[in-house]
């Protein structure tokens, strides 16, 4: 059996949504919003099943995993829908503590006011980390 093409999908926060998008030369774009991370999941998967729908009653070439339906999606997530993720389980102000980034800086990455630099935003993932690590050694 030939392996599943694995399509990154960018997972953003903006505007109180969560967005994802894929885009494709010859293939088009497809973008949705939803409220939640599993709403926009479910919806991506419907709205990409649809376009693929319409590319074959249009007579469209397909890429060959979208014929076949040998595909699987990786969500990539930004900064600012990571942090929103996060937020079901933790507070702005404990991964503050945890990283020593300031209060107001988180903030403005979670509601995407501004994109972290790469090395921001490891600290960030590793602050994460750290309090799952902490949370899974309470007895």
């Amino acid at each position: 059996m030939e392996q599943k093409e694995v399509l990154k999908i960018k997972l953003n926060w903006e505007d109180k949504n969560f967005s994802a998008a894929f885009a494709m030369p010859d293939f088009g774009a497809i973008i949705v919003t939803d409220k939640t991370e599993s709403g926009i999941k479910q919806k991506f998967a419907e709205a990409m099943a649809f376009h693929i729908e319409g590319m074959k009653n249009d007579g469209d070439k397909l890429p060959i995993w979208a014929e076949t339906g040998n595909y699987e999606f990786e969500f990539v997530s930004t900064v600012s829908a990571m942090l929103q993720q996060a937020l079901q389980y933790t507070t702005l102000t404990a991964l503050s503590n945890v990283t020593g980034m300031k209060h107001a800086q988180l903030s403005h990455y979670a509601n995407a006011v501004s994109i972290p630099r790469p090395k921001q935003r490891e600290k960030i993932i590793t602050g994460l980390h750290t309090i799952g690590q902490k949370c899974l050694a309470v007895n």
